[in-house]
């Protein structure tokens, strides 16, 4: 479909809905519905309006250029206006083709974040520790909720394994793009030699899912309760309130026990189960995509290296798209991470717009 085409149809389709809701037969779960609609479709719409009314003016300038009877001086005008008129044609347009992109029906989801230390013993739980904080001051940046889900310790401020519920607007939209292998290179505060070690943190963001998404039977689950350990208050070690999901058909195990309730850790595994199967479900249908993509960008393989933290040069690289950034503090308090992340969503756009995809 060409611009003009889908220009055409959008502009159609926001009148045809604001006639629906102007209807008093329409009832309130068809009235939500088309507003949300309505909603995301405004600003294309008002940009297609845009480039509408910029090709109205090139074409009225456009006219007076060829009239015959127009006086020298009019015409001057209008050819100056013609270049000026066209290169904001190709910009105002180019927002368009943004605009029109197919949207990841996931980005406006919550997200639930994991992260594992991976090759690297103490050094890469303590450099878990350090990305979990990371995206805890992001989230905070952001206006965003971050809920702590479960954190195993080392002992030496270190997480072997952290989970967070992340909330807000767009949050999965933001960090799609974390999911995979983070790589850091640094002296640990243990070395005597001063040697530089590598370890690793695997990251995965999940899309929240809500009940309607996935349909748990009873009977594929195996639900253990056992005692809390490890710090939690008093009543750790002294209650079974500890709870371990195991889904038989996948074998993914979900296990919580920060809370004291028993119901309330159930509650939390069954949120972060459901967001894993929704995962695997959305990477089971997103793969014939994926392999087809140039690069690894949003791809969410989270075997993939995909970024680099070296703390001698100060430095972050990430892989994928070839950025490397001389501001390691300011990204690990979350300060500079958006620059990434907007680097990897115009990564993503080119890609798109290169494919030809629009909605």
């Amino acid at each position: 479909m060409s611009l003009e085409q889908n220009i055409a149809r959008i502009l159609a389709r926001k009148t045809e809905i604001e006639l629906k809701l102007s209807s008093p037969d329409l009832d309130a779960s068809e009235m939500m519905r088309l507003s949300k609609e309505l909603s995301d479709l405004r600003p294309v719409a008002e940009q297609a309006m845009k480039v509408q009314e910029l090709k109205n003016e090139l074409a009225d300038s456009e006219t007076l250029v060829q009239d015959l009877e127009t006086d020298a001086e009019i015409i001057a005008l209008a050819e100056e206006e013609i270049q000026q008129i066209r290169p904001k044609i190709t910009d105002e347009e180019h927002i368009l083709k943004l605009l029109l992109l197919p949207k990841d029906k996931d980005d406006s989801r919550n997200a639930i974040l994991e992260i594992r230390a991976g090759t690297g013993g103490d050094e890469a739980a303590l450099f878990g520790a350090d990305l979990f904080g990371m995206y805890q001051r992001f989230a905070s940046q952001q206006g965003w909720r971050f809920e702590i889900m479960e954190v195993s310790e080392t002992g030496i401020g270190g997480y072997k394994e952290a989970t967070a519920n992340i909330s807000g607007q767009d949050v999965f939209a933001k960090l799609k793009f974390e999911s995979g292998v983070h790589r850091v290179q640094r002296v640990p505060d243990t070395e005597t030699g001063g040697r530089i070690h590598t370890s690793a943190a695997t990251v995965a963001v999940l899309p929240e899912a809500e009940d309607v998404d996935i349909d748990i039977r009873e009977a594929d689950l195996r639900i253990d309760i056992f005692r809390s350990s490890g710090p939690g208050g008093q009543s750790v070690n002294t209650t079974d309130s500890a709870v371990r999901i195991t889904h038989l058909p996948t074998g993914i195990v979900v296990s919580q026990q920060d809370e004291k309730s028993q119901h309330k850790n159930r509650a939390k595994a069954m949120k972060i189960l459901r967001s894993r199967l929704y995962d695997a479900e959305r990477a089971k249908q997103n793969a014939e995509r994926a392999a087809s993509r140039k690069g690894q960008v949003g791809s969410g393989d989270r075997s993939e290296r995909i970024r680099t933290y070296n703390f001698p040069q100060g430095r972050v690289t990430d892989h994928r798209i070839n950025l490397t950034l001389y501001k390691l503090d300011k990204i690990l308090i979350g300060e500079s991470l958006n620059e990434i992340i907007d680097a990897l969503l115009a990564e993503e756009q080119a890609e798109k717009l290169a494919d030809g995809q629009s909605t």
